[in-house]
């Protein structure tokens, strides 16, 4: 790649390519996966009987959206479940999340998460620590919360696991794919297969439900392949390939995504009603593009924590370990350091290049967030973006590329300005 975009010097350009030259058999290995994902979306497609006409809308109630159905079909065949609801209305995967929580539990349930704390946004949600407190979270409505942390390598604790599932009044058991903003390593399809199984030995009338953000399309199978029961995700994440223009979904169980219509609608109307507002051809074509754009997008987390490792960061997880989502977490060390590389990558972003993040308090996060995301589609993070809490370590999450040239190119931008800004040697 020319050195000379950007302000990108020669030496910063020359230390990138020297790491990926290292990573050929890493980005060859990914070949298979995105084949076979490929061949099971067309497969979908073409299953389902998708035509032209079902890319207009209809108007007011929204009876009878033929578009909608055959993306909602399309989904569940895709992500192997019984159905699936994928709406404009869902706006984002905390509210898909919260769907089938407030969908599914009930007074007296209780809701375990097996992965430790839950994303920062889904606090208020359930209502952690007061969070939420006079807006409907689950607390408020009976709901109690429990939580299994992980070992230290970052496995489920499954003694602990054990112990919890004697408690009668665990309704649902939850696990969180993506590291969220932590270190420890995504829970790949294999780990999610064996906890399904571990629960559903001791309590098989529980309700297992797996966040799904970041995960979709890492391997030829989705959670709801490995006996999951409930997923939900953002379609402005993965499975959106970057055409999504905003929506979320929900796939499993037949009963389980009707509660969620449900509470997304009313009692009654659930999934019957809601318009797609034209957006069912950029949706589903997104879904075409998808596997090939989550591969890009891994592509650039395993340079970027390649080169970062090579530069003394901590990086998780490493270039060389297994992966099961698209993040990649640099442990910066300073507020100053994250900033800076926040700037870097708003700075070769395609929309709002010439903005300076700062952070912010972003609603949902305990923490003020500093965010780059110069996206086409606002908060799109499988496209380009970077974001970390302002607070110790100090992690910079790195995760999307529409195309694995510009998170290359967001990754020289990184090396050059925490180079220049002394926070780096080469």
């Amino acid at each position: 790649m020319k050195s000379d975009f950007f302000g990108i010097t020669s030496e910063a350009s020359a230390f990138v390519a020297d790491a990926e030259a290292s990573l050929r058999e890493a980005f060859e290995a990914l070949a298979p996966t995105r084949e076979a994902n490929q061949c099971k979306v067309l497969e979908a497609f073409a299953e389902n009987r998708l035509s032209d006409t079902h890319f207009g809308f209809a108007t007011g109630y929204g009876y009878g959206d033929a578009g909608r159905e055959v993306t909602e079909r399309i989904f569940a065949q895709v992500f192997g479940a019984e159905a699936a609801l994928v709406r404009t209305q869902i706006v984002n995967g905390t509210h898909a999340l919260s769907l089938v929580f407030a969908g599914v539990l009930r007074p007296g349930d209780k809701l375990l998460y097996c992965t430790g704390a839950p994303y920062d946004s889904l606090r208020p949600a359930i209502g952690l620590a007061g969070e939420g407190a006079g807006q409907g979270a689950l607390a408020e409505y009976g709901v109690s919360y429990g939580q299994v942390e992980l070992t230290p390598a970052g496995g489920i604790d499954y003694a602990a696991l054990a112990e919890a599932l004697e408690d009668p009044a665990v309704r649902m058991a939850a696990l969180q794919r993506a590291t969220g903003y932590s270190e420890r390593p995504a829970i790949t399809i294999a780990k999610t297969s064996e906890w399904a199984r571990f629960v559903k030995a001791r309590r098989p009338d529980i309700i297992l439900m797996a966040d799904n953000c970041y995960g979709e399309f890492l391997e030829t199978m989705e959670p709801t392949d490995a006996g999951v029961d409930v997923m939900a995700g953002s379609l402005i994440k993965n499975p959106g390939g970057g055409l999504a223009l905003s929506g979320g979904y929900v796939a499993g169980r037949k009963d389980l995504v009707e509660k969620a219509a449900w509470r997304l609608t009313c009692p009654g109307i659930g999934g019957e009603c809601g318009l797609t507002f034209g957006q069912t051809r950029t949706t589903l074509q997104g879904l075409f593009l998808a596997p090939r754009t989550v591969s890009d997008a891994l592509k650039g987390a395993i340079l970027c924590g390649e080169v970062f490792e090579r530069l003394g960061f901590p990086v998780f997880p490493g270039a060389k370990d297994a992966r099961s989502d698209i993040v990649e977490t640099i442990r910066l060390g300073s507020p100053e350091a994250l900033i800076c590389f926040c700037e870097a990558i708003q700075a070769v972003s395609p929309v709002d290049a010439f903005v300076r993040p700062e952070p912010w308090a972003m609603p949902g996060y305990a923490d003020p967030v500093v965010m780059a995301s110069g996206a086409f589609v606002t908060g799109s993070s499988i496209e380009l973006s970077a974001d970390g809490p302002m607070r110790p370590p100090y992690n910079v999450y790195f995760q999307g590329g529409l195309t694995y040239e510009h998170a290359k190119l967001g990754v020289m931008s990184a090396v050059q300005r925490l180079s220049a800004a002394g926070f780096a040697t080469l």
